[in-house]
């Protein structure tokens, strides 16, 4: 066989629209349970009782309840249960988590105003995934041919050896057509004697993917409180994203025979980025003779400006099927994605000094999440984009709204030393019928390199901790487990069975917060 290395978009005859799909820009939703070791220990249920400064992202009123200005560092250790190293991933790995101050001024009697920046880790995409299952009478290429065949699309090699789609006699890069399928289109389902289209089923495959990465957002914040009874914040925050995942998917193809070699695909996918959003909230004590307090809070969309680039090889270990040993694939892209609205409500109470309990919920619709198409730049070089409407409608039907619930308590057995319990519960974001849609006519399967996705279901947290004080100084510990399992599936349904494997995601996190009072 030849051995040919080629570039997808280099098979488009116009530069077309960009964005990103349903499942890739997923990754950016939602948040890790992270902050400072006293937030994390009660479970984050902290958004009424404030006075952490963690809770400046989630109800920014929270840092109205300062006093006196303080400071604050976090790090630990995060260990991934049951897993395997991968592309030099470790399982357990060390993370900075948070860094913040508050600055507490008392313009009168009644009244503080706060000012704070914190920076904290709200997503660790530190995870390894693996996955393996039998196949029957389908294969991950198979669904490139039957998606020609469904269509009628027609292909070509041009001067460059790059496959070229026709329809209606007028060349056009198909964007039903993946950076995926252009692979097994070139490297494995041509007959370069007839130049006809074949694919084999396949009888198994493996999969493995090393995650790597973070969201970093820094807060800024001002804050109130009159008179002890109403508390008022708002966070300006600026998300900085860096994600990196490389995978390696192989199947073992089969002929009329038996097995006649294999496939095996590499993918590199990088998204780097920055966001921003505004967080708003209030706390009210309704009752001056008692504690009892509640908080309101939102949080506008996240603005995403970012860019995603992917490095993808295939390798053909076939003896005698396709045309090429090997091909590759490099692209990147500008897109834009809208996170959606997040709203909460949260209640909190004291009993003398020695008892705090809190108790807080969060919604958030992640269907209405936007993958936004670039349109074009002004004359000051900024982007125009518009909604993915054709990606839309599948975020619609594969993500839902998530429901947050968080509860904590803190115990006090003397003045200095504090000792913390917390649960914390998100429910599934991804519906049971959701499929990472390779057959819709968008830019974001167009750019889109692999073809697997994960369900992954509800999540369960359970944390503890305990602090001690000493004058102005204070140390912080806890420990936090989170469970999350899921359905892999290596590619969506086309026909026959598709070899979904469970798997699960379950984390162990140790973190601990110095802090300063002056």
């Amino acid at each position: 066989m030849k051995k040919i290395v080629f570039t997808a978009i280099a098979m488009a005859v116009f530069l077309p629209a960009i964005a990103q799909d349903t499942y890739e820009s997923a990754r950016l939703l939602g948040n890790d349970l992270n902050g400072t070791a006293r937030y994390v220990g009660m479970g984050g249920a902290m958004e009424a009782l404030g006075a952490d400064i963690s809770t400046i992202s989630t109800n920014p009123a929270g840092i109205g309840l300062f006093r006196h200005s303080t400071a604050s560092i976090s790090l630990g250790l995060v260990s991934q249960q049951d897993a395997v190293k991968f592309d030099g991933l470790n399982k357990t790995n060390m993370s900075f988590d948070q860094v913040g101050i508050v600055y507490s001024a008392r313009p009168s009697q009644s009244t503080f105003i706060n000012f704070a920046f914190n920076y904290h880790k709200s997503r660790n995409f530190d995870q390894i995934l693996s996955a393996a299952n039998s196949l029957k009478g389908c294969s991950q290429n198979g669904l490139t041919y039957y998606k020609a065949k469904e269509h009628f699309y027609e292909f070509d090699f041009n001067k460059d050896d790059e496959v070229m789609g026709w329809e209606n006699g007028t060349d056009y890069r198909a964007q039903n057509f993946s950076q995926a399928d252009y692979l097994n289109a070139n490297v494995l389902l041509l007959d370069p004697k007839d130049n006809n289209f074949y694919y084999n089923d396949a009888n198994s495959y493996s999969f493995d993917r090393a995650h790597r990465g973070w969201i970093a957002d820094y807060d800024f914040n001002i804050s109130g409180n009159h008179n002890d009874r109403f508390y008022w914040g708002l966070t300006i925050g600026v998300k900085d994203v860096n994600y990196k995942g490389y995978s390696e998917y192989a199947e073992q193809l089969l002929d009329s025979k038996g097995v006649c070699g294999s496939v095996a695909y590499g993918d590199q996918r990088k998204i780097d980025g920055t966001g921003i959003d505004i967080k708003a909230g209030i706390i009210v004590r309704p009752v001056e003779e008692s504690p009892f307090r509640f908080g309101l809070s939102i949080a506008t969309p996240t603005w995403y400006e970012l860019t995603s680039s992917n490095s993808t090889y295939m390798i053909n270990n076939t003896a005698s099927y396709g045309s090429w040993d090997n091909g590759s694939s490099d692209e990147s892209y500008d897109f834009h994605f809208y996170t959606p609205w997040k709203f909460g409500a949260s209640l909190g109470h004291t009993v003398g000094s020695d008892l705090a309990l809190g108790l807080s919920y969060e919604y958030s619709d992640y269907g209405a999440s936007q993958n936004r198409i670039i349109d074009g730049y002004d004359y000051y070089d900024n982007a125009d984009s518009s909604t993915d409407e054709v990606m839309k409608r599948n975020t619609e039907r594969s993500l839902k709204g998530v429901h947050t619930l968080k509860a904590g308590l803190e115990y006090k057995p003397d003045p200095s030393l504090a000792i913390r319990f917390g649960y914390n519960y998100v429910s599934a974001a991804y519906d049971k019928a959701g499929v990472r849609d390779m057959t819709l006519d968008s830019p974001g399967v167009m750019y889109s390199s692999t073809t697997d996705y994960t369900n992954w279901k509800d999540t369960h947290r359970l944390t503890v901790g305990m602090g001690y004080r000493t004058n102005n100084f204070n140390i912080d510990l806890a420990y936090q487990y989170s469970a999350t399992n899921g359905e892999f599936h290596p590619f969506q349904s086309y026909e026959g069975t598709q070899g979904v494997s469970d798997v699960s995601n379950k984390r162990h996190q140790l973190l601990l917060t110095l802090g300063y009072t002056f």
